[in-house]
């Protein structure tokens, strides 16, 4: 796969598919059929497999030509995988477990929650590769082993035994020969286990939490036996999730609209950890990737909460968590909530703008708002206001804040805060008055009909009060009927569609009416607030034919040129679990996929 080596060609790749759990590769060569896939069992109603780092590697040979052939696949993992860079020392050795031969690598310094940062690789704790007990497979410390293994199918028997070494170029993979003997038209299926485990995960208020599934200390040997031995059921899992989910967005969505959200799903999962908090509860932390990394950060888990909304409403608590407790300690002194956490892995208090000392720089109507409305939607998912309750006090000083602020914002930032600053932007006062809805039925009411006058331009509503000639993407109104607070008359919605549908590129609808780029994940949302699906697939159809054309090859990006399809910038964020906000809208489908999660 591949160009790395350059000296070895690749194999002929004949076709590749994502879906939610695996991804899978089929590359022809010589007589043969390879078929490899990547499963990750990432099941958001099952937190303990959900929490469990491992990911499995499968490869399933046949001969395509009526006669037997000698198959044999070589693995190697580079050592710079667990650490920050390559001048770093590392260790490698083998360890066995019961079931399991395995190579471990990590750095010599194991500096556990040392720093932090944005574009900074974990370098404590230890990357696994673990195969099974069983005479087809070989493992071997040893360097450049792919040069090795082209040449004469062989590897050097011994194994590298000067450590530390620099994770440089020559340093010795950890490598892994997987026989597959004779193949003929019946297939042959090997597979191995690659995990990273790192004992502390996450600091919040200057306590070093444990992963989620480590929370009763179990040891890293039995994990990798019980990833092994559930292996056979777990693909059964993820094979049955699979087909499910993608019937269920094919039915809500249409298919564009499902291959989107099937490509953003392990993505949503992936900048997150879930650990345990000293009594054992669920807590899962977002990092803010590509832009500054913070943890925690309140305007990323609001874009990413239709995903966990829709799957399992107790991850949403499980992020909200943090945020409510931190904001309710004395040192948080501000009468809205904060931005985020502080810079990940290190949750130790807010670091954006002027952190705790000022209100330069914060987002006070977009957080206070996004907040409100999260904790709202977990009650209404879970069908009792405990998160609510337990922290009242807090949620309704904020409420009072957006009750004086949320109508007409001053100038301040808010989530798309690469625009810079906004004063009386609009669609930040439709979040603030869908924040109010609950606890101020009257004043929200009313303030929505103001907003009507005071956005109102011909056909659309403007981009900011006092701003004529300009247009933006009302993604918030999308709350108002997800969450029945109906205080926005359904002609508001079926104006603002109608004008997106007249300002169309080839890769999709502009966030708003300065520039070209556009937010993947606010895009989606817009959409959802289409009263047909004709509409909707105006909206959608350009970001598939996006996904597909955009001369970007990056991570999953979330914002865009509409007309040249090139990222602006971000990728990798979990901001893309908004994609799910379609299937959320549909209550029925939302209820079905959250059921699967009481029963664990």
């Amino acid at each position: 796969m591949g160009h790395n080596p350059d000296t070895i060609p690749a194999m002929q790749q004949t076709a590749h598919s994502v879906t939610p759990t695996h991804t899978i590769y089929e590359f022809r060569q010589s007589g043969i059929n390879l078929r490899l896939v990547f499963f990750t069992p990432a099941i958001l109603s099952d937190l303990e497999v959900l929490s469990r780092p491992v990911t499995y590697l499968t490869w399933t040979a046949e001969s395509t030509d009526a006669t037997p052939h000698q198959v044999a696949v070589l693995l190697d993992v580079d050592p710079v995988i667990a650490v920050n860079e390559r001048s770093q020392q590392v260790n490698s050795f083998r360890n066995q477990t019961s079931s399991l031969n395995v190579l471990s690598t990590g750095s010599q310094d194991q500096k556990i929650l040392n720093r932090s940062g944005d574009d900074l690789r974990i370098d404590w704790g230890y990357f696994h590769l673990a195969v099974p007990k069983d005479a087809h497979y070989s493992t071997y410390l040893a360097p450049h082993p792919a040069t090795a293994f082209a040449s004469t199918g062989q590897l050097s028997t011994t194994d590298t035994m000067d450590m530390p070494e620099r994770a440089d170029h020559s340093a010795s993979a950890l490598a892994t020969t997987i026989d597959f003997g004779s193949v003929s038209s019946q297939p042959v299926t090997r597979h191995i286990l690659v995990s990273y485990t790192d004992t502390y995960a996450i600091q919040y208020l200057q306590r070093n939490l444990r992963p989620y599934w480590q929370r009763n200390n179990m040891p890293v040997d039995q994990m990798l036996d019980q990833a092994e031995e559930q292996y056979p059921q777990l693909e059964a899992r993820g094979e049955a999730l699979d087909k499910e989910l993608t019937a269920d967005l094919i039915k809500v969505g249409g298919e564009h609209y499902a291959y989107i959200a099937i490509l953003s799903y392990r993505q949503a999962i992936a900048a997150h950890k879930l650990v345990a908090d000293a009594n054992g509860d669920p807590m899962l932390f977002a990092k803010e990737n590509f832009s500054n990394g913070c943890i925690a950060t309140v305007d990323v888990l609001y874009p990413s909460a239709p995903f966990f909304l829709f799957f399992n409403p107790k991850l949403l608590e499980a992020q909200l968590l943090p945020v409510l407790e931190y904001s309710s300690l004395a040192r948080w002194k501000f009468p809205f909530s904060p931005h985020d956490l502080g810079q990940y892995p290190l949750a130790n208090g807010q670091v954006y703008g002027g952190g705790e000392k000022t209100e330069e720089d914060q987002m006070p109507v977009e957080e206070s708002g996004n907040m409100i409305i999260l904790v709202d939607a977990v009650a209404r998912a879970e069908g009792a206001p405990q998160l609510a309750q337990r922290y009242w006090p807090t949620l309704t000083k904020w409420a009072e804040y957006l009750n004086i602020h949320g109508l007409d914002p001053e100038t301040q930032l808010t989530t798309d805060d690469f625009a810079g600053h906004v004063a009386h932007n609009a669609n930040l006062s439709i979040k603030a008055i869908d924040a109010l809805a609950k606890q101020y039925q009257t004043t929200a009411k009313e303030m929505a009909q103001k907003w009507i006058t005071m956005a109102k331009e011909g056909d659309h509503y403007k981009i900011a009060f006092n701003s004529p000639n300009t247009w933006s993407q009302k993604y918030n109104l999308v709350w108002d009927k997800i969450l029945d607070y109906n205080l926005f008359p359904n002609s508001v919605r079926d104006s603002e569609v109608a004008f997106y549908l007249t300002k169309l590129n080839l890769y999709g609808l502009p966030l708003d009416s300065r520039a070209d780029y556009t937010k993947l994940d606010w895009s989606i949302w817009t959409a959802t607030l289409a009263s047909n699906p004709t509409q909707f697939n105006a909206i959608i159809d350009p970001i598939y034919r996006w996904t597909n054309e955009t001369p970007t090859r990056v991570p999953l990006t979330d914002w865009y040129d509409t007309k040249t399809g090139k990222q602006v910038g971000f990728q990798a964020r979990s901001v893309v679990g908004g994609v799910f906000i379609k299937a959320l809208s549909d209550k029925e489908l939302t209820n079905k996929w959250r059921g699967k999660s009481s029963s664990h």
